[in-house]
């Protein structure tokens, strides 16, 4: 089930174990509505062994100051806690999987 986080704290706490795609979105962005559906059918996907996070970045300022997004939709990468990469703007589904791999 995708997690939803709200504050730098909550960010954190969600993406210090294992690997995690954090997803920085605004509900206004028409790129984040593309891109959502895709990350829910990854995460219903069993073979898809990467959490999701969403982070709205209006909600959440703080957590995108501190991974400094300025441009949405951006994801990044977790690995035990570190940021590993980031992408920005709209991706297929292939094109996530193989950015988390």
């Amino acid at each position: 089930m995708i997690e939803h986080v709200n504050s730098l704290k909550e960010l954190k706490e969600a993406t210090k174990e294992g690997r995690v795609l954090v997803d920085f979105f605004a509900t206004w962005c028409g790129p984040c509505k593309m891109i959502a559906p895709i990350l829910e059918e990854l995460d219903k996907d069993e073979n898809f062994d990467v959490k999701i996070v969403k982070v709205d970045v209006d909600e959440a300022s703080d957590a995108a100051m501190a991974y400094s997004v300025q441009a949405i939709p951006t994801l990044i990468f977790f690995e035990n806690g570190e940021a590993k990469e980031t992408k920005l703007g709209f991706m297929r589904k292939e094109q996530i999987i193989d950015f988390v791999k």
